[in-house]
């Protein structure tokens, strides 16, 4: 994709563009930041849930190895192709502007509406369950309340240049490594390998049952390290990105696991898994942490704690919406979507319009059950977007060879080849009305897009190409 018009024609300088800002550091705050948010904190009992105990934790390994193999996929895209808007770019590119690319692109949009918010909102419903621990019997009316006031301080944060963005964003990586260092130390000094090993009767017994539980597992721990690629995301707003991308995004994703080892270890280590499964029958299982906290140290100092776990929640969903609201605007850049997400704050210069809508939209979505968010938001992104890249980096490396690579992923095509039956795996694991409702969404926009295309007489229905 090419540059935004207002940074490629002359006499550009003056008018709004986009900044690189994001070195080494901030980058990698960036992900960890978005990795390390509520997900570890709010999604353990869901993940014991799942088979029942501490064998779960096999779910988490699996994820990990997907993730690790993804981040490669990702590595190399962002590396070759940095700019705004992540996948957009890669499947338009991949798959052909002017045909396949096309479809590609607006499908991935068409599900990015709906999960990105969903995404979010994850967020914050995570820190309205551990506000939940501060003022105890918070009514569903006021739980509302608080992720509506939560989600638009967010937004009102994010309405600024992308310069002080940085400096936020270091500030609340602190904060979050704060909190997780707290949870390991204190785990580690109190952990009880008979508590945290404390397998049922079968835990492996390998049946369909244990398969469709490890895919759920599975789901759960990929929810826990989503952000590994936010970087991609904000590519025209990266120094030097064909080095800070990749590196950002293998060095982020390997010191996540190694806390996340610390983190699951640490709780289940301490707290016995059976008083917080099923999840859905312990109401403490909503603030597992505070409840970790206050086992060991008492009331208070769970409450100070809970504290820190809600700037990590925050700090999460701050830098999902900064690094999200760039994509609708990369693809209005491109003609794949309406014009007014392409537009620029005139003094701020940052995309001001998507940032508000997609900010709204998170709020909405807060109002569901954590439950819900999360199939929805991995059934509906694994499709088009995570198996979409990997044929997307077969077909390139096929197609365009000469394409400059800063990055090219190790032992190429082993890492593809697992990172996409992992996705099989992980998809065809989950409920039958989640599956129906992912199809269902595509099937939908791959409608829209045939009226849209019908509508502006192009492929398949015209040659008339997208505007780059």
């Amino acid at each position: 994709m090419s540059a935004p018009k207002t940074q490629s024609q002359p006499g550009a300088a003056d008018q709004p563009h986009l900044h690189r800002r994001f070195n080494m550091l901030s980058a990698t705050a960036l992900n960890m930041t978005n990795m390390m948010g509520a997900g570890p904190f709010i999604t353990i009992p869901l993940l014991m849930s799942a088979l029942g105990g501490p064998q779960a934790m096999l779910g988490w390994i699996v994820a990990l190895v997907i993730v690790i193999c993804d981040g490669m996929v990702w590595s190399e895209l962002g590396a070759a192709m940095p700019g705004s808007g992540g996948s957009f770019h890669y499947l338009r590119e991949a798959f052909g502007p002017a045909r396949l690319g096309r479809l590609m692109g607006f499908l991935f949009v068409w599900q990015f509406v709906l999960s990105g918010p969903l995404e979010i909102a994850s967020g914050y419903i995570g820190f309205a369950q551990y506000a939940q621990f501060l003022w105890a019997g918070l009514t569903r009316p006021w739980v509302i309340a608080l992720v509506t006031v939560v989600g638009f301080i967010n937004i009102a944060l994010l309405y600024r240049r992308i310069q002080s963005i940085a400096k936020i964003t270091i500030s609340l990586w602190i904060g979050t490594l704060i909190t997780v260092l707290a949870v390991i130390l204190t785990g580690a000094t109190h952990f009880s390998a008979r508590t945290a090993f404390d397998f049922p009767p079968g835990a492996f017994n390998f049946s369909l049952g244990f398969f469709l539980g490890l895919g759920a597992a599975s789901r759960i721990g990929i929810y826990d390290y989503l952000g590994y690629y936010d970087v991609c995301y904000i590519g025209d707003e990266v120094e030097n990105p064909g080095r800070v991308i990749p590196r950002s995004i293998i060095i982020s994703t390997i010191a996540v696991a190694l806390i996340y080892i610390g983190i699951n270890f640490s709780i289940i280590g301490v707290v016995p898994w059976r008083e917080f499964v099923p999840a859905d029958q312990h109401p403490a299982s909503n603030f597992i942490v505070s409840v970790f906290m206050d086992k060991i140290y008492g009331h208070a100092v769970a409450t100070l704690f809970t504290l820190l776990v809600l700037w990590t929640a925050f700090g999460s969903v701050f830098a999902l919406l900064l690094g999200y609201s760039r994509i609708p605007f990369a693809a209005a850049q491109s003609g794949y979507f309406f014009r007014v997400f392409g537009r620029l704050h005139p003094t701020k210069d940052f995309p001001y319009v998507s940032l508000l809508v997609l900010g709204v939209l998170s709020i909405i979505a807060g109002f569901f059950s954590l439950g819900t968010v999360i199939d929805a938001l991995i059934v509906t992104r694994i499709l088009v977007q995570f198996m979409g890249q990997i044929v997307g980096l077969i077909l390139l490396r096929k197609n365009r060879p000469d394409m400059p690579r800063p990055y090219r992923m190790w032992l190429y095509p082993i890492p593809a080849a697992v990172a996409l039956l992992g996705w099989i795996f992980v998809f065809a694991t989950t409920q039958v009305s989640v599956i129906l409702f992912g199809i269902g969404v595509l099937a939908l926009g791959v409608g829209a897009f045939l009226l849209w295309s019908w509508n502006t007489k192009r492929w398949p229905f015209g040659l008339a190409e997208a505007v780059t």
